[in-house]
């Protein structure tokens, strides 16, 4: 009688062998090397340039806070000093987290970016008799964001949907001529308002017709029409607003609306809470769509149509019809940032005063990643660069003034460089989809 063999028991198969750090996230050299021009530009433009024993005073009131803050006089050399030595220790903090494969904490950007920012305003205020107005700064930056952003966020719902916008441009100024019409027509800003986002999304309806019903080109169709818009607005501001201005071209300012007890705290409350009812509604409009569009029915489904139409078509996502209002709502919000231009800032409306913020405000997209926060904070970036410009030439800074005009551009192209990275358009954008 034979004896009945066991098994042995299997025994587990030996673990894959990892390479080290085959696991771990790819980090760049990018971050430490910015970090390191900041530094290295501060030690040598800003240190050199900076006479020994003169001060620089910022000012942070404006006289309507709770209680007055004093200007702040400091020793432009040694603070430019110890600000080249908190970007240079950032620095190499930033070469220590690559080397162990980790990426720098996004507040180390902030303080990199403020430094350096600070360095470059006590260099431009060294012994001048003028103060840095810190409000002024701010204020005038979150103003001149104010299209951007409402480009940038029109820009955002369109391409996450599959269609690209470059038409804010267009958007931009159409928004601003029917707000500054309508507003002088009926004799309040507040008309304006509701014009504006009405025009801007005439101009997202034929986007959306041309680039849906006949699949053109999306990027020559956006061009086309900011073509069109601005030779129809140039046309009717040389002919109708010109022959009548008072009855259709007229300032109308939005009124400001100071927020009780906010607007009264220090440096917050003044750039924040004394704003009109657009900036407001701009504050509504950035948390409502970053909430919309990643906590929403409404935003899994536009994001589903701009990353995979196929698959939305299968589960019964109409995928045409939601680019097209997509599309529309989107021209609506930039419309509605081109009111800024003429109710907005009190001015009435002249030819071409968009100048180009609608490419901007698109930038600031791609800067953002397509992500709402990301979008506002790269159209805040462009805004406070140009107003630091403005600023710098009001207290009469040695400061050339190309380089003043140059700065929004540049700490663009260092933001992107070392900021950003690599930047990732949903997958479908720009490709016309036909149900099969």
């Amino acid at each position: 009688m034979s004896t009945p063999v066991t098994p042995a028991p299997a025994q587990p198969a030996p673990a894959a062998q990892t390479a080290p750090g085959a696991t771990r996230p790819r980090v760049g050299w990018k971050t430490p090397i910015v970090y390191g021009l900041a530094a290295l530009v501060t030690l040598l433009l800003f240190v050199p340039g900076t006479p020994a024993g003169e001060q620089t005073t910022f000012q942070f009131g404006s006289g309507t806070e709770f209680f007055t803050i004093p200007d702040v006089p400091v020793p432009a050399l040694i603070t430019i000093v110890l600000l080249t030595v908190i970007m240079a220790a950032a620095a190499v903090w930033a070469v220590l987290l690559v080397r162990q494969r980790r990426h720098a904490p996004a507040w180390l950007h902030v303080v990199v970016g403020v430094a350096f920012v600070l360095a470059f305003l006590t260099y431009a205020g060294a012994g001048r008799t003028s103060v840095i107005p810190m409000v002024s700064l701010l204020a005038g930056a979150l103003a001149l964001s104010v299209p951007l952003v409402f480009g940038a966020m029109s820009g955002v719902i369109c391409e996450r949907s599959g269609i690209i916008n470059i038409a804010i441009e267009g958007q931009l100024l159409f928004g601003a001529f029917a707000a500054a019409v309508v507003a002088s027509a009926v004799g309040t800003g507040y008309a304006g308002l509701v014009a504006a986002p009405i025009a801007g999304g005439i101009v997202g309806a034929m986007l959306a017709w041309f680039a849906v019903s006949y699949r053109v080109n999306q990027i020559i169709v956006g061009v086309v029409l900011n073509t069109l818009i601005i030779g129809l607005t140039g046309f009717l501001f040389a002919t109708v607003l010109a022959d009548n201005k008072e009855m259709w071209n007229t300032r109308m300012p939005l009124p400001r609306l100071p927020i009780p007890l906010l607007s009264e705290i220090p440096v917050v409350g003044p750039v924040l809470f004394n704003q009109t009812i657009l900036v407001y509604l701009m504050y509504a409009l950035i948390f409502g769509l970053q909430f919309m569009l990643f906590r929403s029915r409404w935003g899994l489904r536009t994001r589903a149509v701009g990353e995979h139409p196929k698959a939305a078509d299968t589960v019964g996502i109409k995928v045409n019809v939601r680019r097209v209002w997509n599309t529309i709502l989107g021209g609506a919000i930039a419309g509605l940032g081109g009111a800024f231009f003429t109710v907005g800032s009190g001015l009435a409306f002249g030819r071409e005063m968009s100048a180009g913020q609608g490419y901007i405000a698109l930038a600031a997209m791609i800067l953002g990643k397509w992500n709402p926060y990301g979008a506002v904070a790269a159209a805040l970036l462009f805004g406070f660069s140009k107003n630091l410009g403005n600023v710098l030439s009001t207290i009469g800074s040695g400061v050339p003034s190309e380089i003043l005009l140059m700065l929004p551009y540049v700490i663009t192209i260092f933001a992107v460089a070392g900021f950003v990275g690599r930047v990732r358009p949903p997958a479908a954008e720009g490709v016309p989809y036909t149900k099969s």
